[in-house]
């Protein structure tokens, strides 16, 4: 006597049907995560007054790519760039956790005056006080001053100013002639620069809200 058994449906088939549904839903749970997350702190950058540029290079990645996996994970991060510059990923760096500046030759940190800061470089660069004495024609005067920041000033030359000088440009569009000294640059040691925003919290709460994603994304 001989019995047969079997079942239907196949478990088997049941259980890679569990298993392709778990590979999309948590394939597009990373993918909606890093979506979010990098609108997040793209948002985050540009109301802490880095502007959309920066905030651009924040970019997001979902792993494996081209296919659904059970072990899908997903990357935010801000680009670095290949100038010769401060990468975006480390001035992003220093805003969100704040950090103190020093100059690495280990001298002064020259900061331009609101005005002096609108000009650019050779080669648009922030301007520096090599690159204002080049770009202006004129030399600058250190000025100690005791239990103070000392400054760089311009003592005025005979030659007329230029439209490409705006300290001394007077509205009236004509150029004049300096009759009084005028701070171009406050020298500091170092500076400390203030945490304007946290990308720590989104990221933890992205991560708390997976299992939810997941959820919302499963289909039988």
């Amino acid at each position: 006597m001989r019995f047969d058994f079997s079942m239907t449906p196949d478990p088997s088939e049941d259980a890679e049907r569990l298993i392709l549904s778990g590979e999309r839903a948590i394939t597009r749970a990373m993918t909606r995560a890093q979506q979010q997350l990098k609108g997040r702190w793209r948002s985050l950058i540009s109301a802490g007054g880095l502007g959309r540029r920066l905030a651009n290079t924040v970019r997001g990645e979902a792993y494996p790519k081209g296919r659904q996996s059970l072990n899908a994970a997903a990357l935010v991060y801000v680009r670095p760039n290949r100038g010769t510059d401060a990468s975006a990923a480390t001035v992003v760096d220093a805003h969100a956790r704040g950090a103190l500046i020093r100059s690495k030759a280990g001298f002064y940190l020259a900061i331009p005056i609101a005005e002096v800061g609108k000009m650019r470089a050779a080669g648009n660069k922030r301007i520096t006080p090599l690159g204002w004495e080049q770009k202006t024609g004129r030399k600058l005067r250190f000025v100690y001053r005791k239990g103070r920041p000392a400054l760089l000033v311009d003592d005025g030359v005979s030659k007329a100013r230029s439209l490409n000088d705006p300290v001394t440009w007077n509205r009236s569009g004509k150029p004049r002639r300096a009759r009084r000294t005028v701070p171009v640059f406050v020298l500091l040691p170092q500076a400390r620069l203030r945490a304007k925003f946290d990308l720590d919290r989104p990221a933890e709460e992205m991560a708390a809200q997976l299992p939810t994603l997941i959820a919302a994304e499963w289909r039988d």
